[in-house]
């Protein structure tokens, strides 16, 4: 039935700290979309499901309801201009971008950072998370009166961009997890390159589909590597992936270490790290 597909939407939703105006929720709702009359008459029928400040909430989310709304009223497309297309042009191994987080979902505030999705070639993962990071630092070290909050507060400059996911082709060639929850960790990022290597994500996945039939036409058609001069490939053998780990590993505890104090972040380091298991970096489950 819709009201069980949107209420199952909305509790996963809910999981990830954000709720959506009806519109969005039905685009984004499992087993396909629905229209936003259909999901305004599920909640009016529901007896768990509330319309508050233009959002669709559950009773877990009914007291930051004000909260949300407002960063969603906030949000900022502007904010993609954080999105360094340097990290495309230096790193030839990067096979495709999405905007995730906050940015892509609608909510995204001048405290907030970037998040992004990545698939690379195989055995550069760490070069790519040491690329990011170096990149998103040098970009901070100009912006250091940005506004920050408790994940994005750092000793020397704020973050601005941080990996959420970062796959290698052959982890997704196929994905270990097919569930309906990364089906939607995809379905609410939003590819701004390599169109044709998120589609062929999607095609050796099939269950996502099943899930969030939307995936078939969410790829679109984005950037490409035609007229970024990138640098050649030979420059990042594989072998240094094994010192990028190393190096962000190291960067990575010391991290984690500046937070210890502060439980907020921390219970958002271990909930992150949770919904991408097993791919996030470092794991050490």
């Amino acid at each position: 039935m819709v009201g069980d597909r949107i209420k199952a939407t909305v509790a996963l939703v809910e999981r990830r700290g954000y709720a959506l105006p009806a519109r969005r929720l039905g685009e984004l709702c499992f087993g396909g979309p629905v229209g936003e009359a259909e999901v305004l008459a599920a909640v009016a029928s529901s007896s768990s499901l509330r319309l508050m400040h233009g959002l669709v909430v559950g009773p877990d989310l009914v007291p930051a309801a004000p909260a949300i709304a407002t960063r969603a009223r906030t949000h900022r497309e502007q904010a993609g201009a954080y999105l360094a297309s340097t990290l495309v042009r230096v790193s030839p191994y990067v096979l495709g971008v999405a905007v995730a987080g906050s940015l892509a979902s609608g909510g995204f505030v001048e405290s907030d950072d970037v998040d992004l999705n990545l698939l690379v070639e195989d055995g550069h993962r760490h070069l790519a998370y040491v690329t990011l990071n170096t990149l998103g630092l040098l970009h901070a070290a100009r912006h250091r009166g940005k506004p920050v909050d408790a994940h994005t507060r750092r000793p020397l400059a704020p973050r601005l961009m941080t990996a959420n996911l970062i796959l290698e082709r052959s982890q997704y060639l196929p994905l270990v997890r097919q569930d309906a929850a990364m089906a939607y960790e995809l379905l609410c990022s939003r590819p701004v390159f390599g169109s044709g290597h998120w589609r062929e994500l999607v095609s050796a996945n099939r269950p996502l589909v099943e899930h969030l039939p939307q995936l078939r036409q969410w790829a679109g058609d984005v950037g490409s590597t035609v007229g970024l001069g990138r640098l050649p490939g030979w420059l990042f053998p594989r072998w240094a992936d094994r010192p990028a780990r190393a190096v962000g590993g190291a960067g990575w505890r010391w991290m984690q270490w500046t937070r210890r104090g502060d439980e907020e972040a921390l219970a958002r380091v271990a909930f992150v790290r949770n919904t991408m298991w097993p791919y996030a970096l470092f794991e050490d489950r």
